[in-house]
């Protein structure tokens, strides 16, 4: 019986452990040291964290999410992103949040059209695009739009030790002062933060009529910063903050956020 008893928990053991999500091992020369740890701390605090929707218990309507607009002219932002990328993130938490997702790319060419009657003014042919195949089965169509994306502010600051250290050495006197001089002379710090501010608005319309259901706007300040340290030739530095990627994939869970709470 005992004997039974140990083979079955070994192999409920065995099974938990094939099950668990699998965890992956650190490469990095540099894995463990003081320096890995303060990237890897700065990094945890940038990773993708999950959004509890108030009403994902609830089942949405089905919906469809068109590729938006992006209005700014900032070149890093455009250079990096697309309306697509924009509206995968949007049926990525859309769908987490319980709503019916209609993928656009099983819908191929149709969608094409109804995006260019919709973007052409024209809602009669975009109306038509709705009946027909899947986009039948449609209640929404939402689209997320970038309506601003630009450093807003910079700032910097340091100290240079080479005058200090010069006139530590020539009031000082003696070896004392000499010693302090060049101390103070190797001292190096710098500091600089940028800040950015990115909006995104989300508009839901009807897909019968394509009157518009719902819209609503956000923005998040995004801050990029980095500082270094040099003292007698040991320097040390860290540079890091949060990504455009996480940036608007957080803004399309703050806008989800208030469709599944005020809409669904």
């Amino acid at each position: 019986m005992m004997n039974r008893t140990m083979s079955v928990l070994l192999l409920t053991a065995w099974m938990s452990s094939a099950l668990a999500q699998p965890v992956f091992e650190n490469p990095s020369a540099t894995a463990g040291s003081d320096t890995s740890q303060k990237a890897n701390e700065m990094a945890d605090k940038g990773m993708y964290k999950e959004v509890q929707y108030a009403n994902a218990a609830k089942r949405g309507p089905m919906l469809v999410v068109i590729p938006g607009e992006i209005k700014s002219n900032n070149a890093t932002f455009t250079q990096k992103f697309g309306p697509n990328n924009i509206a995968d993130f949007g049926e990525l938490e859309l769908g987490k949040a319980n709503f019916g997702i209609l993928e656009r790319t099983d819908m191929g060419p149709l969608l094409q059209e109804f995006q260019l009657a919709y973007t052409m003014g024209d809602p009669n042919a975009a109306r038509k695009m709705l009946q027909k195949g899947k986009l039948k089965t449609t209640k929404w169509v939402v689209k997320f739009d970038i309506l601003k994306a630009e450093q807003v502010a910079q700032a910097q600051e340091g100290f240079d030790g080479r005058a200090v250290g010069q006139l530590l050495s020539i009031f000082g006197g003696g070896r004392g002062g000499a010693a302090a001089g060049t101390v103070a002379g190797s001292v190096q710090t710098s500091e600089g933060t940028g800040v950015w501010i990115i909006g995104m608005r989300y508009k839901v319309l009807d897909a019968n009529t394509t009157e518009q259901v719902a819209t609503g706007y956000t923005e998040e300040k995004m801050e990029v910063g980095a500082k270094s340290t040099s003292v007698l030739g040991v320097s040390s530095g860290a540079q890091g903050g949060l990504t455009l990627d996480g940036m608007v994939q957080r803004l399309v869970q703050k806008l989800v956020w208030e469709i599944d709470s005020k809409h669904k």
